[in-house]
Formats: C-alpha cells, sequence, structure tokens
C-alpha cells in the first residue's frame, strides 16, 4: 500500500475518532490527479465556508495547480502526495491551471471549483 493512501486512511480514521470535531467542521478531502494534460477530476463542486483539502497526484511529471481566486498555488512532484487546503469565503466558479510548464498541451491543463451557496 502506498504511503499517501496510508496517510490519508490513518489521518481519516482518527479525525473520525476526535471527540467533539463535529462532522461539519472535519475538511473534506479531495484527491485530484495530474497527468499530461488534464487534471482527474477536471471540476469539483463545494459549499462555501467548507473547509476543503485537495490532495494533489501527479502521474507522470511535476505540475502545479494555481487558483488564484481561492489562493491555492500549489506544486505536485511526480510520486509525493502534496495537500493544500482551503475555505472559500464566496460562491461562484474559479478557475485554476497547471502553473508549471509540463510539454506542449501545457496550456489545455484546466480545473475549476464551483463554489455553491
Amino acid at each position: 500500500m502506498k504511503i499517501g493512501v496510508l496517510a490519508m486512511f490513518a489521518a481519516a480514521i482518527i479525525t473520525a475518532l476526535v471527540p467533539g470535531l463535529p462532522a461539519q467542521d472535519r475538511p473534506r478531502t479531495i484527491e485530484v490527479h495530474a497527468k499530461r494534460f488534464e487534471f482527474v477530476p477536471a471540476e469539483i463542486t463545494v459549499k462555501k465556508g467548507e473547509r476543503v483539502t485537495l490532495s494533489l497526484i501527479s502521474d507522470d511529471v511535476s505540475h502545479s495547480l494555481l487558483i488564484e481566486g481561492l489562493g491555492v498555488n500549489q506544486i505536485i512532484v511526480k510520486g509525493r502526495e502534496t495537500q493544500v487546503s482551503f475555505t472559500p469565503d464566496k460562491a461562484g466558479d474559479f478557475s485554476g491551471r497547471c502553473g508549471r510548464f509540463c510539454g506542449n498541451g501545457h496550456g489545455t491543463m484546466r480545473f475549476v471549483v464551483h463554489v455553491k451557496e
């Protein structure tokens, strides 16, 4: 079992067992894979005020995820799971992209976060 998967599993168990931490206060973790030349999934939907942790994994080369409207700017190194957290404070659609040149299709790497009320 990969260390990153094991760490996520352990964190989920510990978070579930922590007394006094209501379910709505726990961050929601979403796994996102980066690969030439796309993010999978390419779109996610979250709620305004919801704490979100993106578990970022590169399947091939180094990438990054840049979502300026949400303050996200995270390098994603191949072979290493990287986490970035945010809490959206306004509703809307926030466009993201790969901020690290990764090849000729780099410009097509788009990511969208839909934030609902």
